[in-house]
């Protein structure tokens, strides 16, 4: 088996992780999907493919193109900076979490806000009456 390149992409396809394997040997490209359900973690993708890389059954091969493809190693970095910015790094759950630590943070800001102003108020206000008691005409 004189194989040039494999290639695996994971994908969130609602509801289930997608993983695409891609193999290409003899200049020719073969493919086989894999439904992982949950969202897997690095070291359970690389458990399944040492495990059942053997048991894949890839599509029929298709003649295809191999160019060598030399990718700028800091436009790479600025790639994966800007995919992970985009959709955010964990699950649902993850993100929904910190949707609501959001929300709980800016709740808490007004409510601060508020308490500081009446406290301000409450101070000026004292100020104000001492004021006039010291101007009671005495």
């Amino acid at each position: 088996m004189d194989i040039d390149s494999t290639k695996l992409t994971v994908f969130f396809e609602a509801p289930f992780w997608i993983g695409v394997f891609e193999r290409i040997e003899r200049r020719k490209l073969s493919v086989c999907k894999v439904v992982f359900g949950a969202e897997p973690k690095d070291y359970e993708v690389w458990e399944y493919l040492l495990k059942n890389y053997s048991r894949l059954r890839f599509s029929p091969s298709v003649e295809t193109v191999v160019k060598k493809e030399s990718v700028n190693p800091k436009r790479l970095q600025r790639q994966i900076r800007k995919e992970t910015a985009a959709t955010g790094i964990g699950t649902k759950s993850q993100q929904a979490l910190q949707m609501q630590r959001e929300e709980n943070k800016l709740v808490r800001k007004a409510l601060s806000r508020k308490q500081r102003e009446a406290e301000k108020q409450r101070q000026f206000e004292l100020k104000q009456q001492k004021r006039k008691e010291k101007h009671r005409g005495r």
